[in-house]
């Protein structure tokens, strides 16, 4: 296994979750569908694998 490669590819993965979900929580906070808080959650998930990550918090949006 690549160590360097393996990184560059699981960085790539994170910055394209991160710009995308970021990109979908502003559509939804612009388009007035919700609150004044909002509660978040992501789920990681590898095919084929027990892997289960969950990462949750709130954010003010008013």
């Amino acid at each position: 296994m690549d160590e360097d490669r393996l990184n560059m590819a699981i960085r790539k993965f994170l910055k394209e979750v991160g710009v995308t979900s970021q990109r979908e929580i502003e559509e939804l906070v612009r388009a007035g569908k919700t609150g004044d808080k909002l509660k978040l959650r992501m789920t990681l998930t590898a095919e084929g694998t027990d892997l289960e990550h969950v990462v949750e918090t709130e954010i003010d949006v008013k």
